[in-house]
């Protein structure tokens, strides 16, 4: 575990009091939320960055600030079966409590600039606009929510109470007590499964398969909330058959048939500079894989490939959701069922699509930080 010290000209708010956290005995305080368990004196950041001590507790430092709003496609999280075509009005903060080398949204979730937040904006605010933007659902996304647990929940409960839903995007890295309270408030997640093994999760991400496999399990045993997975393949790092072969399996003996696998590509970033862009080519042989093993919904993402980002139906072959990108075309669902063939398909749908379409529109929302 490695701490930060908060820069001493910070103009940063105290902040907001949180409640994992206990003292040790020797004069710091632990962190609870999540499986690192930093251990902190007065004016130490953990691996977040965002959760320091001070005053002898644990307290938040991004609340109600963010790096900025944007309503998004739903597929974009991504989540195919889940209000399909929808917008979703999409934000984050900054920090994460892993060290993933390939870090995709370094420039957010490695930020160790309180000036990375220009905007803020409070869990009522949010709901309010997300309503009256015409979004379906709020998604905490762009760097990992659970380090961000008091401010999501806070928004999502206001979502709630206006009739929007919340998405988390999120590695699934967390303590089970927190996990039950920050999953509680959520009506969808996409659990960012990095690979299958403890090296990878060790040597690459600087933490452990076992903590996030035991999210997915509680997940599908002990929640309502809608989940699907997404594995960034990268090049000779987690795209072996071998790995491919475990992880399928492993997701339907413990999850079921029925959870959506994405498999996207990579690119090199951030400290993972010497690997290659992930070649279509290995998406679609994994999506061969998955499917063999009997994952019946898997889906390649980050290219540009029509029969990979569709949703079929896995008895009889009908298209029941034809996707362009992020642009829907043909609707083969009646219901939640199949209408070809009845049977019934998986996830949160209604009974016609959402036109969001493949926009992006950027959003201001309360007074500019600072």
């Amino acid at each position: 575990m490695t701490e930060g010290r908060l820069p001493e000209d910070r103009t940063t708010p105290r902040g907001h009091t949180t409640r994992y956290w206990h003292k040790t005995g020797d004069g710091r305080v632990q962190c609870d939320l999540c499986p690192r368990a930093c251990r902190l004196r007065d004016g130490q950041a953990g691996l977040c960055f965002v959760r320091s001590c001070e005053g002898g507790q644990i307290v938040l430092n991004t609340y109600g600030r963010s790096s900025g709003f944007c309503v998004d496609p739903i597929e974009k999280k991504p989540l195919n079966h889940f209000l399909p075509g929808t917008p979703v009005l999409s934000f984050g903060t900054a920090g994460c409590n892993l060290a993933c080398k390939f870090c995709q949204n370094w420039d957010m979730s490695k930020s160790r600039e309180m000036d990375t937040l220009s905007a803020e904006a409070g869990p009522d605010q949010l709901a309010a606009a997300a309503a009256e933007l015409g979004a379906r659902s709020i998604a905490f996304t762009y760097n990992e929510p659970v380090i961000f647990h008091e401010y999501a929940i806070d928004v999502a409960q206001a979502a709630s109470a206006r009739g929007v839903r919340s998405v988390a995007v999120t590695a699934g890295y967390v303590c089970p007590e927190p996990r039950a309270e920050f999953f509680g408030a959520m009506d969808a997640a996409n659990i960012d499964l990095k690979a299958f093994s403890e090296r990878f999760y060790h040597k690459v991400c600087g933490g452990h398969l076992a903590d996030v496999l035991d999210t997915l399990v509680y997940l599908r045993h002990e929640t309502d909330v809608w989940f699907e997975i997404t594995t960034l393949l990268i090049p000779g790092e987690n795209d072996s058959n071998a790995e491919l072969e475990a992880m399928s399996r492993w997701i339907v003996d413990e999850l079921g048939s029925d959870v959506p696998l994405h498999f996207t590509a990579f690119h090199p970033d951030y400290r993972l500079l010497d690997r290659p862009a992930t070649p279509a080519a290995t998406l679609t042989r994994a999506r061969s894989v998955a499917r063999a093993n009997g994952v019946h919904h898997v889906y390649t993402g980050n290219v540009h490939d029509s029969d990979g980002g569709s949703t079929w139906c896995h008895a009889c072959g009908h298209l029941l959701i034809e996707r362009d990108w992020y642009e829907l075309g043909a609707w083969g669902l009646e219901g939640s069922c199949c209408a070809q063939c009845g049977e019934s398909v998986p996830g949160v749908f209604e009974q016609s699509p959402g036109d969001w379409g493949a926009r992006r529109q950027p959003v201001r929302i309360g007074p500019a930080s600072g």
